[in-house]
């Protein structure tokens, strides 16, 4: 690769076209289908065959039950649970996606923009749609601050400015962590093949920043997957109840 972004790059692998419409495979969904086929696989092992006693993966899978459940209670409450299979694919989704991306030629899926941007903004619509539903609307209520009268002109443009900024929020703030992380990666990399051409032995006292940068980036994995999810959740928080407004 001459350019660290070049690894992000969308590439077609089979050409498809139909009616006029571009439906080519590539490189960006094989993540999709990796991720897709582990949860198939998962349903088919694991449905409806949990033993008493967990063995390795199945107490994994309930630790992460056990804590995406203390997750939405903590932010929503009980009334966030009706949402629980919701939150529990996305989170996984993310987390899968981040995963993906540091196995070695792995495609880093969340730090396509557009993608998340995609993501982030209908799940931000679909729970301002429900709050509507919820609370018709008296849910814009969100929008009228407690201050005096004389300064509702001014707040409230600024309280749906800051609203609609949720959109571009969660899906920046996830793209530019693995972005970066990555583009660190590959430049350190490049660097440590260089130096090997000219002294092997300096090479490999670089493979410790290199090993420290690694766990860093799994770190990042979890953490971001954490983060998009508890802002979705407290973002939920908000069709629970007017009272809190």
């Amino acid at each position: 690769m001459k350019s660290p972004l070049e690894q992000f790059d969308i590439i077609n692998i089979k050409f498809i076209s139909l009616l006029g419409f571009d439906l080519s495979f590539n490189n960006i969904l094989i993540p999709f289908s990796l991720i897709l086929l582990f949860f198939l696989i998962y349903a088919y092992i694991y449905f409806d065959k949990f033993s008493i006693i967990p063995n390795y993966i199945q107490n994994i899978i309930e630790n992460v039950y056990i804590f995406l459940i203390s997750l939405i209670k903590q932010q929503t409450g009980s009334y966030g649970l009706f949402w629980f299979p919701f939150i529990f694919c996305l989170f996984n989704f993310i987390l899968f996606s981040n995963l993906l991306s540091l196995i070695p030629f792995g495609i880093a899926l969340t730090s396509h923009l557009i993608l998340i941007f995609l993501l982030s903004c209908t799940t931000c619509i679909s729970i301002f749609i429900i709050g509507l539903l919820r609370f018709n609307l008296k849910f814009l209520h969100i929008f009228i601050p407690q201050c005096p009268f004389v300064l509702l002109p001014i707040l409230i443009p600024i309280e749906i400015f800051s609203y609609l900024i949720r959109l571009f929020s969660l899906s920046i703030r996830l793209a530019a962590n693995i972005l970066a992380g990555h583009t660190l990666v590959h430049i350190i990399v490049t660097f440590l093949l260089n130096v090997s051409k000219i002294d092997i032995i300096v090479s490999v006292l670089f493979l410790i920043p290199l090993f420290l940068i690694l766990i860093l980036e799994f770190g990042v994995a979890l953490l971001q997957a954490y983060v998009f999810t508890v802002l979705v959740c407290i973002y939920l928080g908000d069709t629970r109840s007017l009272g809190a407004h």
